[in-house]
């Protein structure tokens, strides 16, 4: 069977459509005649979507010390890009909750996301980017054309599977084998068709070989790092038993010693429960 991260994408696309709220907001959000106030007037339509922010953005995970009741007040103080990655982080989220276990264990496929996740965004912290939010989204979604494989070729995304957790491939080698690309590869491809920003779609694509990327390799260097070291602690699991080494320019790139992995991980832990309170599937 040969079959091409495109072709994936391309046969899946109307299962895993964005929702139109998104859709709206991401045309809104650079063009100069939509204040904050058109742009939460559009978010509040939706209900479900606007109930999931509020409770996201009063949570002690932000720590904002007033209540925030509005969608445009939300947008005030964490800003119109980052409530934006928010949107799209919740609604992925949501979209791929009812993936059958058979495959992979949602739950420790989403503890694995979402440990990745914080752990971007306190590296990002730690080199004090004023917009974390962005590492985390990255992170969150590092692994979203995992997603699309079980859904549309579940027979070879179990062999790759079975490859990894048997041999001494780690996944990314098990499914380049298998299926000619991996999951990069069809995450990259997603976003892309979704026509979401730049930095994402890259930081996705290139999780696994950051040197590639082109225009944001810092984003690509610290999902990359990220996604090894929840790995290495056990934030869940990416479906391989073999933690990948370290990309040695990524560590150069992204500026840290080493020395950070510990306090991030510990700060990460601290933060890990309420985190998945927040975003997994279930409570979605």
């Amino acid at each position: 069977m040969t079959i091409s991260p495109r072709e994936i994408v391309a046969g899946i696309i109307h299962l895993a459509s964005l929702p139109e709220v998104l859709l709206r907001v991401n045309e809104m959000i650079d063009n100069p005649h939509y204040s904050a106030a058109d742009i939460g007037r559009v978010i509040s339509q939706d209900t479900g979507l606007t109930a999931r922010l509020l409770k996201i953005v009063n949570s002690s995970f932000y720590g904002f010390p007033g209540k925030i009741d509005t969608v445009s007040r939300a947008i005030t103080i964490i800003g119109t890009h980052e409530l934006r990655d928010l949107i799209l982080a919740t609604s992925v989220v949501k979209m791929f909750s009812g993936l059958p276990n058979d495959i992979v264990t949602m739950d420790s496929f989403w503890r694995h996301s979402i440990g990745c996740a914080l752990v971007a965004r306190g590296l990002a912290a730690r080199r004090g980017e004023s917009h974390t939010e962005r590492f985390f989204v990255e992170g969150l979604l590092h692994d979203v054309g995992s997603l699309l494989i079980y859904r549309k070729i579940p027979e070879l995304a179990r062999e790759a599977l079975l490859r990894a957790s048997y041999d001494s491939e780690t996944l990314c080698q098990a499914e380049q084998a298998v299926m000619g690309f991996d999951h990069a590869a069809v995450g990259g491809e997603l976003l892309r068709a979704w026509k979401l920003p730049t930095h994402l779609e890259e930081a996705v694509a290139f999780h696994h070989a950051p040197s590639m990327a082109q225009q944001f390799p810092l984003d690509a260097a610290i999902t990359h790092l990220a996604n090894i070291i929840a790995s290495a602690v056990q934030f869940g699991s990416s479906g391989s038993r073999h933690v990948a080494p370290f990309e040695a320019a990524a560590w150069d790139l992204v500026g840290l010693s080493e020395e950070v992995i510990e306090p991030v991980v510990i700060e990460a832990e601290t933060q890990f429960s309420e985190a998945l309170r927040l975003v997994y599937p279930d409570e979605a």
